[in-house]
């Protein structure tokens, strides 16, 4: 039995289409399985904590959404040992699936799971954890900055919206990052990764733990980040102002930033940060709130995943 999450209204409602091509191909195979669909925010979470909750050995349960969807989740998500986890990505940004390598229709997706049967490969998911308690869990990247305001401000974009209906909706990221260079504050920071001294960087556009190469729909923030290698990539910009930041945006974008001044790229366990004012921080592009300080963790080989 096969439970599939699905979000119908991802990609601005591509996804309904797609889980139709889905369905189809289920019922002509006469594959068994059981739909879920998410009703509101926060929902896939829930629905992700009923089926773990089955007293099975194996559990197989297939995601299909963008990356938001693909968060709520893996949140959702315990007992991750029986959990044989599959992916078809139908959103906007699909960071997950450039990162993992999946590439297809939404048919060849579901052919490649079902294939898989029992093999999973094991990959590595991120924690980040703020305030009194609080956590969640990242498949993607977590970070604090200019990086999480653009996510906070695109979960709501009148512009991802339109871009979506045009089959772009990656540039939503690239538009926002633009406007908010020249709106949103520096800070001061402490950084501090794995067991080393803490260490200050003034003027800081943003850090972010990254498990993939890129987010923000294809952005390579760490081009050499392997979810498969028990570290996070952490993309740490400072120290450049903001004229500069936006002739260096393409540079970013292409993935030539690494050896540029005021780029760093470090590969570590665990790393945290402290602000000198609140900042944003996000988790797959989710908004978790406004923080001065925070600790990010790769948790190796969390997620069985069928490739």
């Amino acid at each position: 039995m096969y439970h599939f999450i699905v979000n119908i209204t991802s990609g601005s409602g591509k996804s309904r289409k797609v889980w139709q091509e889905l369905q189809d191909y289920l019922t002509e195979h006469k594959i068994r399985y059981q739909a879920h669909f998410t009703e509101y925010e926060g929902h896939g979470a829930k629905l992700a904590r009923h089926i773990c909750s089955m007293e099975k050995e194996h559990i197989y349960l297939i995601v299909v959404g963008g990356d938001g969807s693909l968060n709520e989740v893996i949140n959702g998500m315990h007992d991750f040992h029986k959990i044989r986890f599959g992916y078809i990505p139908t959103g906007s940004g699909n960071d997950f699936a450039r990162g993992m390598g999946l590439k297809g229709t939404p048919t060849e997706h579901l052919e490649r799971i079902l294939k898989a049967g029992r093999v999973t490969t094991p990959v590595d998911l991120g924690m980040v954890r703020w305030g009194d308690g609080k956590e969640k869990l990242f498949a993607i990247s977590s970070g604090v900055g200019i990086d999480a305001e653009v996510c906070r401000q695109a979960l709501h974009s009148r512009l991802k919206k339109v871009l979506n209906r045009i089959g772009l909706g990656s540039l939503t990221y690239v538009c926002l990052t633009v406007k908010s260079l020249f709106t949103m504050a520096t800070a001061s920071v402490e950084v501090k990764f794995d067991d080393e001294e803490w260490r200050r960087i003034d003027k800081m556009i943003f850090v972010a733990g990254m498990n993939q190469y890129c987010e923000g729909g294809g952005v390579p923030m760490a081009p050499k980040a392997n979810a498969m290698d028990g570290r996070l990539s952490v993309c740490c910009v400072w120290g450049i102002p903001r004229w500069k930041a936006f002739f260096l945006l393409p540079v970013l974008v292409l993935g030539r930033h690494e050896k540029l001044k005021g780029f760093e790229i470090v590969a570590c366990q665990r790393f945290a940060v402290r602000i000198d004012q609140e900042m944003v921080l996000h988790a797959d592009g989710e908004y978790c709130g406004d923080i001065h300080e925070a600790e990010f963790i790769c948790l190796p080989e969390k997620l069985h995943i069928l490739l």
